[in-house]
């Protein structure tokens, strides 16, 4: 059978593409190196038999959020997306907390003088988030569809990324809990970027919940394969693709690789400074991932902390600062900013009846060769006096080895390149089309473009909008095939 496209890599980006690629009526045909699909997005048994261990992600508010995942329904789907009462938490030294809980009149509440001025910053956007997610998913390269959020954000961006945010907060639980979401930029908190990262997960946590998927995020993955399967699509897994010229040929090649990879792929035929540009790509912050099985779930000091899905552990801002500026100067905190996930809280089934699974990771340098499991132990224990008596068992992946499970990582870098607003919109290379490389048909369409990480689809989307625009002269007017119609989104 002939093929129209092939897609390199089945992550959320790659299957993004191949799905909307298949929506559009084309014969598509999907490549996978693992015995499994998903990429960062997988489900497997780290620690225990019987307790189920996400690989890379595992909290989800771009999956309720970004346009790819809206259109394709996961609950329709057969995926449940399980929501934590308290979406994270930033638990503080003497047993107090910051706790974003999924009501915003809630969380303000709970931030006692600091409560009117966490609700004004994010209910504006909470209001109009389905332009805020639209935004912080699109190319970086149209005017907003939604121009009065762009500006909200923007101004909050300004306030919260310079000095003008300690005029805002008068007390630690609210100025930290901004802090550690805004840490997921993995730089240090202050800077517009960081800023705007706090504001748009933020924002999500009270409009759609950080939630988990039952069973492990490889169900999320394994349905967007199963819908591209039903559409016509044909998914290859096992088979690493080690050169370009070993695939069928194809009108348009997507690829959802980290960028030296592309340059492997394609060794020969790209252009030398096209090649140099990608090899020299700058790949930012790594993550040491640290999984637990535990007897019981975490002994939380601070009341609420044992509801929130999601927790940052860190102290108080500064802290958060300190350690940020030492993973940017190439060193290893004492105390490192740590990011759990307990998927128990909402989905216990993970784990043997009365066990617990519990996802850790700990901000390091790039290709970090130190096994921080001890550091965050420590860290969680701070927090949770006794935590080392209901841990059964252990499992670390040091940053550098975080490549051979996820290729896209490489390094340990789990945010396909820095995240200040510069990388963020020019990444892999500055180019009017990041997507586009310079060989005829052949898309780049994994984080290392436009939008950048989480798990929603939309750099695979936007490549594979250039290709049936470039390739085969379709007009893209929707993401997913429905019923054989094309169904409008956003």
């Amino acid at each position: 059978m002939t093929v129209d496209a092939v897609v390199v890599g089945a992550g959320p980006n790659g299957l993004a593409a191949a799905l909307t690629l298949a929506g559009a009526g084309l014969r598509v045909e999907l490549y996978e190196a693992a015995d499994t699909v998903g990429g960062g997005c997988r489900t497997a048994q780290l620690t225990l038999p019987g307790f189920q261990h996400d690989v890379c992600a595992a909290a989800h508010p771009m999956a309720m959020a970004s346009p790819f995942f809206r259109a394709f329904d996961p609950a329709a789907h057969g995926v449940e997306l399980l929501q934590p009462e308290v979406a994270y938490a930033h638990p503080l030294d003497g047993g107090r907390a910051g706790l974003a809980w999924r009501s915003l009149a809630r969380t303000a509440a709970g931030l006692g003088a600091d409560g009117p001025a966490w609700r004004t910053l994010f209910e504006p956007l909470v209001r109009r988030w389905t332009g805020l997610a639209a935004l912080a998913g699109s190319d970086l390269r149209s005017l907003p569809a939604d121009p009065l959020t762009a500006l909200r954000l923007a101004l909050r961006t300004a306030e919260q990324g310079s000095a003008l945010r300690a005029v805002r907060w008068r007390d630690e639980p609210a100025r930290a809990l901004f802090a550690g979401v805004a840490a997921h930029a993995m730089r240090p908190p202050g800077s517009p970027a960081t800023a705007a990262v706090g504001l748009v997960l933020g924002t999500l946590a009270h409009a759609v919940g950080w939630p988990v998927v039952r069973g492990g995020s490889q169900r999320l993955a394994d349905a967007l394969a199963a819908e591209l399967v039903a559409r016509g699509g044909v998914v290859h897994t096992g088979h690493r693709v080690h050169s370009l010229r070993e695939l069928p040929p194809a009108r348009a090649v997507l690829l959802d690789v980290a960028p030296p990879a592309l340059a492997e792929l394609a060794a020969g035929r790209l252009t030398d400074r096209y090649a140099r540009a990608l090899r020299a790509a700058p790949p930012g912050p790594a993550a040491c991932k640290v999984d637990y099985a535990l007897s019981g779930p975490v002994p939380w000091a601070a009341p609420g902390c044992e509801l929130a899905g999601t927790l940052h552990l860190v102290g108080g801002r500064a802290e958060a600062v300190a350690a940020e500026r030492e993973v940017r100067r190439g060193r290893h905190p004492a105390q490192p900013f740590v990011l759990v996930v307990q998927p128990g809280v909402v989905d216990p089934g993970r784990a043997p009846a009365g066990r617990h699974t519990l996802y850790a990771y700990a901000h390091v340098p790039h290709g970090s060769t130190l096994d921080l499991g001890e550091a965050v132990t420590a860290q969680v224990e701070r927090f949770a006096p006794g935590f080392r008596d209901v841990v059964l068992a252990r499992h670390v992946v040091p940053a550098a080895e975080l490549g051979r499970h996820s290729p896209n990582c490489p390094g340990g870098s789990i945010g396909g390149g820095p995240l200040s607003l510069w990388h963020t919109a020019l990444r892999p290379v500055p180019r009017p089309d990041p997507y586009r490389t310079p060989l005829p048909g052949v898309y780049l369409c994994s984080a290392a473009t436009p939008p950048g990480p989480a798990v929603h689809g939309m750099c695979g989307v936007h490549a594979a909008h250039r290709a049936l625009r470039q390739r085969f002269g379709i007009r893209p007017a929707a993401l997913l095939a429905d019923g054989g119609q094309l169904r409008p989104v956003g």
